[in-house]
């Protein structure tokens, strides 16, 4: 295991990188790295993801949950609520509303799914049991 501190960086394709802007920063409040004209690095609650500029020719129309999507899971639920709610008041599209996975399981978790303009899908999760998060 690495024990210094660590960045996890993740790069996803983006066709209109001022609808990303939107989503990432304004919607879900990333914090922007930098922005060229093809690609846009972002803090994403503390990891970084990087918006690469596409052609709209390369963004998959028909996307699942799985196996392809990313996102975060928070160890505090005013955390997963204060994302829902910022979503929801930036009117960002849900693939999957909010919902209890596995309920009355051990590893049961709230959860739900955003589709980014360039339909990459975001899972947000908060566990009951924060030993159930790996």
């Amino acid at each position: 295991m690495i024990e210094n501190d660590h960045i996890f960086h993740l790069a996803i394709p983006s066709h209109d990188l001022e609808r990303a802007e939107s989503f990432y920063i304004d919607g879900l409040n990333a914090e922007t790295g930098r922005k060229y004209d093809d690609r846009l690095t972002m803090d994403f609650y503390g990891d970084q993801i990087v918006c690469h500029k596409t052609s709209e020719e390369e963004i998959d129309d028909d996307v699942t949950m799985y196996p392809r999507h990313f996102g975060v899971t928070v160890t505090d639920e005013s955390d997963f609520e204060a994302i829902l709610d910022n979503a929801r008041t930036h009117d960002l599209p849900f693939f999957q509303e909010p919902m209890i996975r596995f309920e009355g399981e051990t590893d049961e978790h709230r959860t739900f799914f955003l589709q980014d303009p360039s339909n990459n899908l975001l899972e947000f999760k908060w566990y009951n049991d924060p030993s159930q998060m790996y």
